[in-house]
């Protein structure tokens, strides 16, 4: 109960931050080389988006944020492979919220847990010389959130996806002093959180009785910080924000934002193709 209480606590603290740190969001952590990459990830390009964050790495190879980059892009890829990012996997309780475990691309899941050990490891070393240095706190907390979602989404293993929350909360808390503006670490911490919130009563019975509590409003509150001052991951969090806002009965907020992200990433088909089964008028 206490964990539940202090992510829904820190939603607003955040805000507050943002809001008041005279701090333009997009400034904290800004990188234009990984920016580009991003881009090019959003527009379904993953080859140069690799290719963009590789190049950054071999120049700043003592910067976990390359390294937490590339492993953003492949865990990208493979839930678009799953289809993770559509409205059929999302509304359909037995794909989300089910037991049985996807199937990863071999290539995809190595590349993935390699490119996040990497960043830990750099990480950790820089935090061991400087423990308020706000890279390493972003990469760990964004590290960390990304293998819960991997757990929860992918595996179906929401009690390893519990602890990795718990794990990155602490490093998130820590950037937001030092950094306000880096709102894309909440990301991977709201998609956890929201998920394990959404589970149905007999599981959260069970995990609540064991002390583990998610929680949907804390996930979504968390989700739009980044979708309205996240930087690299912002288009990821607004697209998960349509998907929510659908399993919600919220039409219009889901419709708002795919035509956001249609505008900004034309050469998508997955934004053009969830947008479409909005606008295609109901049968009578």
């Amino acid at each position: 109960m206490l964990l539940c209480s202090v992510l829904i606590a820190i939603c607003p603290d955040i805000r507050a931050a943002l809001g008041s740190s005279g701090q333009n969001p997009a400034e904290g952590l800004h990188v234009p080389e990984l920016e580009a990459g991003f881009h090019f990830l959003y527009q379904l390009k993953p080859a140069e988006a690799h290719n963009q964050f590789e190049a950054w790495q071999n120049s700043h190879p003592e910067d976990p944020l390359g390294s937490a980059s590339e492993a953003a892009a492949y865990l990208f890829e493979e839930c678009y492979r799953q289809g993770v990012l559509t409205s059929e996997f999302f509304l359909d309780d037995r794909r989300f919220l089910g037991k049985i475990p996807l199937k990863p691309d071999p290539h995809l899941r190595s590349e993935f847990f390699a490119a996040d050990k990497q960043t830990q490891d750099l990480a950790q070393r820089r935090l061991k010389s400087n423990p308020d240095d706000p890279n390493a706190l972003f990469a760990m907390s964004l590290s960390l959130g990304m293998q819960a979602d991997y757990a929860s989404l992918i595996d179906k293993h929401q009690l390893d996806s519990l602890k990795k929350i718990r794990e990155a909360d602490v490093y998130a808390k820590k950037l937001l002093v030092v950094a306000p503006g880096a709102a894309d670490a909440y990301l991977g911490l709201g998609m956890a959180n929201y998920f394990i919130g959404s589970l149905p009563g007999p599981k959260k019975f069970f995990l609540n009785f064991a002390g583990i509590h998610g929680d949907k409003k804390a996930g979504l509150q968390q989700i739009e910080i980044t979708a309205d001052h996240g930087d690299y991951l912002r288009p990821f969090a607004k697209i998960l924000l349509a998907l929510a806002a659908l399993r919600e009965k919220k039409t219009e907020v889901a419709r708002t934002q795919l035509k956001e992200l249609v505008a900004e990433f034309p050469e998508n088909p997955l934004f053009a193709s969830e947008l479409a089964k909005l606008e295609i008028s109901p049968p009578p």
